[in-house]
């Protein structure tokens, strides 16, 4: 038998039963799979064990630690390597064989990872990539710790970054990300982030010093939000400079609801700030 990638896959999910099966179907290769699931009412629990998924069971307080960071501090991987997987997100052979190159620089603790997020039911080829820091080295590294105690809903981290303790490198081969389920959850979805970044902007204000982690390009966003013109700058940077317009009406309309999506958020910024 060929020798399992000594990784942990760990998918945290809640009511995933329509893209759980075929995001596991992929993972035949890795040494030990990790279901993590906030109170799902569907069969997604039941999927996760007829694949032999070890299946934990989060509930949230409220507080600090959130979903990964919790799962990575009490259940932690019994592999040297963790990468976080959502059920919409699907690997192939081309991803697992860099995977399999990558594991062995041992000069590495963790590896941003590429993926081909899907509009419209189109996949879009341009526009302003998505990257994950969500393979690293199991012990070396936890998520970005968030005071949110009493203002955020949302159980599992978003858009924290792991903070890690050692060399950073990249997988070129992307993973499929089929994250869609319709329109009306996406804006959903966007709306509740928006909330949050809001908040979490506001939190930074009141303690700069928690930047000091930030990656370049969270810096640039955080340092800009709030202005005017950034809603306007991400679309003609996604849809212009990075050619989304070659995506046809999906490039167009992801990158004018991601535009929404700023815009939103600066409003509620200074919608807070006009309460305080």
């Amino acid at each position: 038998m060929t020798e399992k990638l000594p990784v942990t896959i760990a998918i945290p999910v809640k009511n995933e039963a329509a893209n759980l099966a075929r995001c596991l179907d992929r993972l035949g290769q890795f040494a030990e799979i990790v279901v993590i699931d906030s109170g799902s009412d569907d069969a997604t629990c039941e999927i996760a064990k007829s694949y032999g998924a070890r299946v934990s069971n989060f509930r949230w307080d409220g507080k600090y630690p959130k979903k990964r960071n919790w799962f990575l501090m009490n259940e932690p991987p019994t592999q040297p390597w963790v990468l976080f997987l959502d059920a919409d997100e699907f690997i192939d052979q081309a991803f697992c064989d860099a995977l399999k190159l990558a594991l062995q620089d041992e000069t590495k603790d963790a590896y941003w990872l590429c993926y081909t997020n899907h509009f419209l039911g189109k996949p879009l080829r341009f526009g302003l990539a998505q990257r994950k820091l969500a393979l690293f080295r199991t012990g070396k590294a936890l998520y970005e710790k968030i005071d949110e105690d009493g203002w955020s809903t949302l159980d599992m981290e978003i858009h924290e970054h792991p903070i890690v303790e050692g060399p950073i490198g990249e997988i070129a081969a992307p993973i499929d990300h089929r994250d869609y389920k319709g329109l009306g959850k996406f804006i959903e979805k966007h709306r509740d982030y928006a909330l949050w970044e809001a908040r979490r902007y506001a939190k930074l204000a009141e303690n700069p010093s928690s930047q000091a982690h930030f990656t370049d390009r969270q810096m640039f966003k955080y340092r800009h939000l709030a202005k005017w013109w950034y809603p306007w700058f991400y679309f003609c940077f996604t849809y212009f400079a990075k050619l989304g317009m070659l995506d046809g009406g999906a490039g167009f309309h992801y990158a004018a609801y991601k535009s929404w999506y700023f815009q939103s958020i600066r409003l509620l910024i200074q919608e807070q700030s006009a309460d305080r």
